[in-house]
């Protein structure tokens, strides 16, 4: 049986800080925009707070153990026909990124690796500073 693979995952560590995020600020979402900077990064934001439209895609509600509900991923349009071809994992690493997402205040920062579908060739995605 064919089982479609993930269109977004979580690490534990990305897990691990939703759930820290969750506790503090309630249900959550992820934006990634796609543009320059930050705009590479996916952004975490309270659910609702970034307000999306027809130039946005949903690719995942992902759940989260110990978290009552899932968390979004919406990316816009023109980067989802970009990306298309990948599973974008969602990670933590250490520093600050600037903007507006949730975990800034914690010293560390979302970041997408991603995956080719139907590869085991694992490509990480650049993010520019």
């Amino acid at each position: 049986m064919y089982e479609e693979t993930p269109r977004v995952e979580l690490t534990p560590a990305a897990a691990d800080l939703l759930r820290r995020l969750h506790e503090a600020h309630g249900p959550l979402m992820f934006h990634q925009s796609g543009g320059c900077c930050d705009g590479s990064a996916p952004m975490c934001y309270p659910a609702g707070e970034f307000r999306t439209g027809g130039s946005d895609v949903l690719l995942a509600e992902l759940e989260v153990e110990g978290v009552g509900e899932a968390v979004t991923f919406w990316m816009s349009r023109s980067q989802f026909e970009v990306w298309s071809h990948t599973r974008l994992i969602v990670d933590v690493v250490e520093g600050r990124g600037s903007g507006f997402s949730l975990e800034a205040p914690e010293g560390v920062r979302f970041l997408i690796r991603s995956r080719l579908l139907g590869s085991w060739t694992d490509c990480r995605l650049v993010h520019f500073l």
